[in-house]
C-alpha cells in the first residue's frame, strides 16, 4: 500500500483505513474480512436497501485496494422476526392478519409463489441485488438460528443472561423492565413469537421457562430455532457469531450502537468498525417513510435515470441529511457523467473520483455529448415525446451521433421524455415578457437571424450576453432567468447558448417571436 493511497480523502477509503488498522497485527482468523448489511423482509426491497448495500460495497472495494486480505459481504435477512403489522400494499390482507406475530418464514406467502412470506421477500431481495450486480452472500436469519450457527452464542447468552439484562434494563421504561427478556420464545402451540417474561433460565440445560399464551408453563430450548433474540441483543449476537468486521447503519440506530457493541463483547466478540449515515428527506424536509410513501422510490428513480446516477447520489456525503426527491435527479445524472468524463484523464486522483467507487475501478469510457438538463429542455421546447423527432435535433447538432453509436445518449433521451412528461410538464409556468424584456427579445431575434446556422454555443452565448448588457440588465442572471421563464416555462435551465445550438437557431427564433406576439408557448 503506497503512501499516496493512504492519503485519499474519499470517505470509503477513510473507512477502509480503519479496517486496515484493525488487522495491523494479524489477519482475521476466519481468513477474510466480513462486511455485513441487514434487511427487514416485512416489506419490499427499497431505495434504502440499495443505498446501504451500495455504500458498504464502496468501502469493501476501497479496502481491497488497501489490503490483500480476502473479503466477503453477507446480506442478512431478518426473516425470523414476527409479522408485527400487515403492509397495506400486499394482497390477502385477512390471511396476513390471521398470521400476525408469527415468524416471517412461517407466514404463508400472500402472493402464492413461495413457501412463505419470508421466502418470497428473500427472493425479491436476491433478485433486486442481482439486478445491480452486487457481489454478496445471502444469509437467512431463520436458517442461521435453525441450522445451529447461532447456538454457541445463544447458550453463552443464557450463561451471561444477567450481564445482558444489566445492559438492556437501563434503556427501558419502568413497565417494560418488569416483563423484558432478551429471549423471545416461539410458542410450540400457536407458532407466534412471544414477548413474555422468563420465569427462569437454565444455562446448563440450555432452556428458558415461561408461560405460553394459554397460561401453561413451558420449557423450551433456546437453540435450534425455538427462540430468537430481541432485535437489539440480536444485533450484537450476530456480530459476535459471524465475526462481523464492518457494518453501517442509519441515524436511527446511532443511539443503540453502544448497546450492540456491549452485547457483542459480552458474547465474546469484537464489535465491528461501524459507520453511521444520515437519513433521506422528502421535498418538505421530512424524514422519508416507507409507510407514508413520501420521497421517491427505486422504481421511480429508474424510470427517470440510470442506476449509476443513483449510486452517485448515494456516494455523496452519506453523513449529511439529503433530500431524495424528483428534482435531485437531473443534477445527479449530469454530475455523474461529468465525473465519468474526467476519469480518463486522471491518474492518482482517480480514487477520489466518485466514478471509481461506483464502478469499482472498472470505469467505462463513456461520454455524454448532450447533458440531461439540455435534453429536458429539448423535450419541452420541441413539444415532442417521440425519440425519433428528438434525435432529429441531436443529429443536426452533431451529425455523427446516432442511437446505434451513442446508446448511452439514446437511453438518456428516453429517461428525459419520462421525466419531462411526469414531472416537468405539469409544473411549467410560462409568463409574458415585460416591455423591457420584449425590447431585448426583439434585439436578440435580430442578432440570431444574422448568425450563421453553424454558430457555436459560445458565439450564441456571447450574443445573448451582450444583448442583456445593452438593455440594462445589471444582474445578467436576471436576464437569463427571464429567457428561461418566458421561452421554456422554468426559472432555470442549461447554458442558453448550448440550448439554442441543440434546438436550432430558427426554432429558437420561433419561440421568441411567439413570446413577442403574445402567443402562448405552453405545450
Amino acid at each position: 500500500m503506497t503512501e499516496e493511497i493512504k492519503k485519499i480523502n474519499a470517505w470509503p477509503f477513510q473507512e477502509a483505513l480503519k479496517l486496515v488498522k484493525r488487522f495491523e497485527k494479524a489477519p482475521p482468523q476466519k481468513g477474510y474480512v466480513l462486511f455485513e448489511t441487514g434487511y427487514g423482509p416485512s416489506g419490499l426491497p427499497h431505495i434504502g436497501t440499495f443505498g446501504e448495500v451500495t455504500r458498504t460495497t464502496m468501502v469493501r472495494r476501497a479496502f481491497q485496494e488497501l489490503s490483500d486480505i480476502p473479503t466477503k459481504l453477507f446480506c442478512v435477512s431478518d426473516d425470523m422476526d414476527g409479522l408485527r403489522k400487515v403492509p397495506e400494499n400486499l394482497p390477502n390482507q385477512e390471511m396476513l392478519r390471521e398470521n400476525l406475530q408469527k415468524p416471517l418464514i412461517t407466514v404463508p406467502d400472500p402472493f402464492g409463489t413461495s413457501p412463505s412470506f419470508g421466502a418470497h421477500m428473500n427472493n425479491r431481495l436476491k433478485n433486486f441485488l442481482d439486478t445491480f450486480g452486487f457481489d454478496y452472500e445471502f444469509k437467512s436469519a431463520a436458517e442461521l438460528y435453525k441450522g445451529g450457527v447461532f447456538d454457541e452464542k445463544l447458550l453463552l447468552a443464557l450463561e451471561r443472561y444477567d450481564q445482558i439484562m444489566k445492559i438492556m434494563l437501563p434503556t427501558l421504561g419502568p413497565e417494560r423492565r418488569e416483563t423484558y427478556s432478551p429471549f423471545l420464545p416461539i410458542s410450540p402451540k400457536t407458532g407466534r413469537v412471544l414477548y413474555v417474561p422468563m420465569k427462569s433460565v437454565n444455562a446448563q440445560k440450555g432452556t428458558v421457562v415461561f408461560d405460553d399464551e394459554d397460561g401453561e408453563e413451558t420449557e423450551l430450548a433456546v437453540t435450534g430455532g425455538h427462540c430468537k433474540l430481541q432485535w437489539k441483543p440480536d444485533f450484537g449476537m450476530r456480530w459476535a457469531a459471524l465475526d462481523v468486521d464492518f457494518e453501517m447503519y442509519g441515524k436511527e440506530h446511532l443511539v443503540n450502537g453502544k448497546i450492540y457493541s456491549d452485547i457483542c463483547r459480552v458474547l465474546g466478540g469484537n464489535p465491528p468498525v461501524q459507520y453511521n449515515y444520515e437519513l433521506f428527506l422528502d421535498e418538505k424536509g421530512d424524514k422519508i417513510s416507507k409507510s407514508k410513501g413520501n420521497g421517491i422510490s427505486m422504481e421511480e428513480w429508474l424510470r427517470y435515470a440510470n442506476p449509476e446516477s443513483l449510486s452517485y447520489y448515494m456516494y455523496l456525503t452519506p453523513t449529511r441529511a439529503k433530500r431524495l426527491y424528483f428534482d435531485v435527479i437531473p443534477k445527479s445524472v449530469d454530475e455523474y457523467y461529468t465525473f465519468l468524463g474526467k476519469y480518463k484523464g486522471q491518474s492518482e486522483e482517480r480514487r477520489e473520483n466518485p466514478a471509481w467507487h461506483i464502478h469499482g475501478g472498472k470505469v467505462p469510457d463513456v461520454h455524454l455529448p448532450v447533458s440531461f438538463a439540455l435534453l429536458l429542455n429539448l423535450v419541452g421546447a420541441s413539444n415532442s415525446h417521440d425519440k425519433s423527432v428528438l434525435w432529429g435535433f441531436i443529429s443536426r447538432y452533431q451529425p455523427d451521433l446516432t442511437p446505434q453509436n451513442a446508446p448511452e445518449l439514446d437511453k438518456m433521451v428516453g429517461y428525459a421524455i419520462n421525466y419531462y412528461e411526469d414531472f416537468v410538464k405539469p409544473n411549467k409556468k410560462f409568463r409574458a415578457p415585460s416591455e423591457k424584456e420584449k425590447a431585448a427579445l426583439i434585439d436578440l431575434a435580430g442578432k440570431l437571424e444574422k448568425l450563421a446556422k453553424t454558430a457555436t454555443a459560445e458565439e450564441i452565448q456571447n450574443e445573448v450576453y451582450s444583448i442583456g448588457k445593452e438593455h440594462g440588465f445589471e444582474d445578467l442572471r436576471g436576464w437569463f432567468q427571464a429567457l428561461y421563464e418566458i421561452l421554456l416555462g422554468a426559472s432555470q435551465g442549461p447554458r442558453f447558448g448550448s440550448f439554442v445550438q441543440l434546438y436550432g437557431i430558427n426554432e429558437t427564433l420561433g419561440l421568441i417571436k411567439k413570446a413577442i406576439s403574445g402567443e402562448s408557448l405552453a405545450a
